[in-house]
């Protein structure tokens, strides 16, 4: 790796890691460290949030079973062990580079099982557009029926909704999208015979094979199945470790829905394990609901830090017993 690659992959590690650690200090800056520190030294059940990490490692594993199901509607022999242990890996690998595990778990199983990277790429859009589709969709059903906790959030964050407002109503992003549209058009038109935009057909050609591939699968209700039971699974994840605490043991399901829902629109930040974006919603929404700051800081600190620990631990184990599997393709 030249000089110039290696400080670009830096800047992708250390932008988005400081990023997070801002927002992290931001949040923690005026908390009383000794209150938080006395609440994770003292009043946490450790073998609670222990057991809760079960439920992470299922739904990861049937995430990659699901990821098989479109794999297989391609048509191409693989195995499914390395498609499991990609997915499993793929986290590892965000905790360094955000988003950039999706990238690497088609290419692992691109070089093991030769199946076309731009085919995969296209399942691993399906793949991600349902689970933002169960986010999405839990978020709204939550927000119609407990208003009055987004009322409350929105009103204590404005910043949120004004950040929000700005970019639905800023006029540039309507230009820049029809300005890409119509460059996208004049290059496929009035430059096809060109080899570069042969390559890209060809390329959109397999992404799109790989998107129809969940109308083409002939096992939809499974694929449905593994769905509701991957989320049901980052649930418990997520609402088990409220037990572990005495602060929010008896805050309830509904609580622990709302909590776990933000948490997962803060993991949609662009930075490593959503640093500090996870630890804004989850303190923000256990303040709604009466817990003081400081516990809530305690909280996000101990969950976030034993979740992210144990899915990368599990993903650093498929990375190395990936190869080990594989060795006639290395050879």
């Amino acid at each position: 790796m030249d000089f110039k690659a290696g400080l670009r992959t830096s800047f992708k590690v250390l932008i988005p890691l400081i990023l997070g650690g801002l927002l992290l200090w931001y949040l923690y800056r005026d908390m009383d460290f000794t209150q938080v520190w006395s609440a994770i030294r003292k009043g946490v059940r450790y073998d609670i949030i222990a057991c809760s990490l079960i439920f992470g490692l299922v739904a990861n594993v049937v995430r990659g079973l699901r990821w098989c199901l479109l794999i297989d509607e391609l048509g191409m022999p693989y195995k499914r062990s390395n498609a499991v242990h990609a997915v499993l890996g793929n986290y590892a690998v965000n905790l360094v580079l955000p988003r950039v595990g999706e990238i690497w778990r088609c290419g692992i199983v691109t070089r093991y099982d030769k199946v076309p990277f731009t085919k995969l790429f296209g399942t691993l859009l399906v793949d991600r557009v349902f689970d933002t589709l169960v986010v999405g969709t839990l978020t709204l059903i939550l927000f119609v029926f407990h208003f009055d906790f987004f009322a409350g959030f929105l009103a204590k964050y404005p910043v949120v909704l004004d950040g929000l407002s700005a970019l639905v109503h800023s006029v540039w992003i309507y230009v820049g999208l029809v300005c890409s549209v119509a460059f996208v058009w004049l290059v496929f038109v009035y430059m096809s015979k060109f080899a570069f935009v042969q390559k890209a057909k060809e390329l959109l050609t397999n992404v799109w094979t790989g998107i129809k591939s969940v109308w083409l699968m002939k096992r939809k209700r499974l694929f449905l199945i593994y769905t509701l039971l991957i989320w049901v699974c980052y649930f418990f994840f997520f609402y088990i470790t409220f037990f572990a605490f005495g602060f929010t043991r008896d805050l309830g399901v509904t609580a622990g829905l709302i909590a776990f829902a933000m948490s997962s629109l803060g993991v949609a930040a662009p930075v490593q394990g959503g640093i500090g974006a996870w630890h804004f919603m989850v303190i923000a929404t256990l303040f709604f609901f009466g817990v003081n700051e400081s516990d809530a800081g305690a909280f996000a600190l101990v969950v976030h830090t034993a979740q992210t620990a144990w899915t990368g631990l599990c993903g650093l184990v498929s990375i190395v017993v990936l190869p080990m599997m594989n060795k006639k393709v290395e050879s």
